[in-house]
């Protein structure tokens, strides 16, 4: 699970819900289908119904993904298009960080100390219901536990006879509680009947039938099952439907066992009427009702009487080749189920468009070529490693950057600063996979080749970085050292190496040291550069969690008036595609792209170890060929976040724009948020 974000977390619980509400769909067809059969075939339904729900978002996670094309209609047209790139933070240590206020007069930069996504509200709204039923289940075991502790056995010299009569060769423990409780039964492993002290007052026949009524659960395994649908019930709380089936799993259950007492011998007539009887008399705990399983609930009763002085209902219990077929049955429905997800098909296929593969004919043709010194362009290399970076296929990545690193090495020597550049790509690569030993090697190798260079002061930011969120507090000692070398390697990029260093004393909780190097850093930082505005706003969010917003928001301000004169001459950062015909916009006879596939845009060591939040603005071309072309940042955060969400965006696949029907060239906006969670 790690790496996933609330966007992940988002998708993955809609189509849970999605599949779960299938999964019931095709029960409650089930069981109209068997509803001349025994309870005890519906009950075995509505149990796997249960397994199911559970199975689905487990295998979910563990299966491939099964992709299947959806209708157009569901994804908005419209010519900007938004994805959140939301991260944990790395490390555990230092002070939380929340995002400053935005001011007034434009979006915000940081997402607010008090605000939360809607998605990420009906998350923790999900989550919020399962552990409060949870809870309920397990006070109701915890009650169950105490009230067998408090219990005496309770004598009864027919239980082994009763016992043997349904086939039941475990020990079933039977015990005596307070007067007036309502018999219930409970257990997985060591199954126990609970019965109230004046049932020793009982005639013979009520004793008979409301042991053997308990016994039949254990016979059937109901508890287990019990256990199998309260988790499922309480994971899906919010749906309908599950309340509903919960409802039949109960009615059916309860059935089933009347069925065996009658099959037993009882006489349907005076079974009803000691049924009737309990119901008045007897109370059930609320807790305990929860976790066991209550003999007879007022709300079931008036069905179940019927269902038991109906002489023509079927009252077949199961057998273990109709528990296979179901089980068998449920297992070729929820294995491909789970691993269903929904991908937009483009218009007038029946298939969506594949992601770009463009890096693999490095692996498979020029690489090879490169590595035999046919050729020496190890930027193609570099280029290809970041396609396959930004698809999450690292090992092809590192493969690439490898065989790029060789050739550096070939051409400039190994303690070029060419060399040095190299294993700091190497270093990002393992750092963006979470390899982190493997980036600190590759990070400290660089330092010997590009010293004395500015590169020398990347290296040991992204050292310092990597110090900063080291497990479990961060080594702060050592990441302040590095970012004090960083500052004095180069003098250009000094301020940044000072947000570092207030960055770092801020974790560790001396606030006077961290505002002096924050303005420090303001100070010898260029004023027109985009890590002039990072600071200001990293700046920002640490006088907002000192309770100074009307200053933050100066600094704010100042910070979004920068990016926007930036954003005006920003220029091209991606690869051109080809010159087209004319860039036209949505509306009128001109149909907007829609997006048909997309890889997820990843954090940045150093926003990780920063916790700095905030959106990339994009100004893209959507070409005829489905691609981004001539991708400029208008808004840009810096730290690496603006690479990221471009190298993520030069993955994405539309489906063209058209005018009268023919593809054209669309201009677009992309805003990339950047969150922590």
């Amino acid at each position: 699970m790690t790496g996933w974000n609330e966007t992940a977390w988002f998708a993955f619980s809609v189509g849970a819900a999605l599949k779960s509400a299938l999964i019931l769909g095709l029960a409650w067809a089930a069981a109209r289908m068997l509803r001349r059969h025994s309870a005890a075939a519906q009950h075995l339904v509505w149990t796997a119904a249960a397994a199911a729900l559970l199975a689905v978002p487990l295998l979910g996670l563990a299966v491939p993904a099964l992709r299947v094309p959806v209708p157009r209609g569901l994804v908005p047209a419209g010519l900007a298009f938004r994805i959140d790139a939301v991260a944990g933070a790395l490390g555990h240590g230092g002070a939380s960080y929340p995002a400053a206020p935005a001011t007034k007069g434009g979006p915000p930069v940081n997402r607010a100390p008090g605000g939360v996504d809607w998605r990420l509200g009906l998350i923790l709204t999900w989550a919020a219901g399962f552990a409060a039923m949870s809870a309920q289940t397990l006070a109701g075991f915890a009650a169950l536990r105490r009230a067998r502790r408090a219990a005496r056995p309770f004598q009864d010299p027919a239980i082994p006879e009763l016992l043997a009569a349904l086939g039941i060769d475990a020990r079933v423990e039977a015990l005596e509680a307070a007067a007036g409780c309502m018999p219930v039964s409970f257990g997985v492993m060591k199954p126990c009947v609970l019965l109230p002290a004046d049932a020793a007052a009982w005639s013979e026949e009520r004793r008979r039938v409301v042991l053997l009524h308990e016994f039949a659960h254990v016979r059937r395994g109901d508890h287990a099952a019990q256990l199998i649908a309260r988790l499922a019930l309480s994971l899906y709380w919010w749906n309908p439907l599950a309340w509903m089936a919960w409802s039949e799993f109960l009615k059916t259950r309860e059935r089933a066992a009347d069925d065996m007492v009658l099959a037993c011998g009882a006489a349907a007539p005076d079974y009803a009427g000691h049924l009737l009887e309990i119901a008045r008399t007897m109370r059930e705990a609320r807790a305990v009702g929860w976790a066991a399983l209550a003999m007879a609930r007022p709300s079931q009763l008036e069905g179940r009487l019927l269902a038991i002085l109906d002489a023509d209902r079927s009252r077949r219990p199961h057998g273990r080749a109709a528990a296979w077929a179901v089980a068998i049955a449920a297992a070729l429905i929820v294995a491909p189920l789970a691993g269903l997800q929904a991908q937009n098909a483009p218009s007038g296929q029946g298939g969506s468009a594949a992601a770009p593969q463009s890096y693999r004919k490095w692996l498979n043709e020029d690489a090879a070529k490169i590595a035999a010194g046919e050729e020496n362009d190890y930027h193609g290399l570099e280029a290809a490693a970041t396609t396959a970076e930004a698809q999450r296929q690292f090992d092809d990545a590192r493969a690439l950057l490898n065989s790029s690193l060789a050739i550096r090495e070939q051409t400039s020597g190994p303690q070029s600063a060419s060399y040095g550049e190299g294993l700091l790509k190497i270093g990002d690569l393992e750092s963006s996979r979470g390899n982190r030993a493997a980036a600190e090697e590759a990070y400290q190798k660089a330092l010997g080749p590009l010293a004395g260079t500015p590169a020398e002061s990347k290296a040991l930011i992204k050292l310092g970085a990597l110090a900063l969120t080291a497990s479990p507090y961060g080594d702060y000692d050592s990441a302040f050292n590095y970012f004090e070398r960083a500052e004095l390697a180069d003098a250009d990029n000094a301020g940044t190496a000072l947000l570092w260093e207030a960055i770092t004393r801020d974790r560790q909780r001396r606030r006077s040291e961290a505002e002096t190097l924050y303005r420090s850093a303001i100070a010898v930082q260029n004023p027109d550069t985009p890590e002039a505005a990072t600071i200001m706003e990293s700046f920002a969010s640490f006088l907002t969690r000192q309770n100074r917003a009307d200053e933050a928001a100066v600094y704010l301000g100042l910070a979004r008036g920068l990016r926007a004169e930036l954003g005006k001459a920003a220029p091209v950062v991606a690869v051109a595609g080809p010159e087209p015909d004319g860039i036209l916009h949505p509306g009128g006879d001109v149909a907007a792209p829609r997006l048909v596939t997309k890889v997820e845009p990843q954090y940045s060591q150093e926003a990780r170890a920063a916790k700095y939040e905030g959106t990339v603005g994009l100004s893209v071309e959507i070409g005829k060929d489905g691609l981004a072309h001539n991708i400029r940042i208008v808004k840009g955060l810096g730290l690496g976040l603006d690479e990221k969400a471009v190298e993520a965006v030069e993955q994405w696949q539309f489906q063209p724009g058209t005018r009268g029907g023919e593809p054209v060239t669309v201009q677009a906006a992309i805003e990339v948020n950047f969150r922590l969670l």
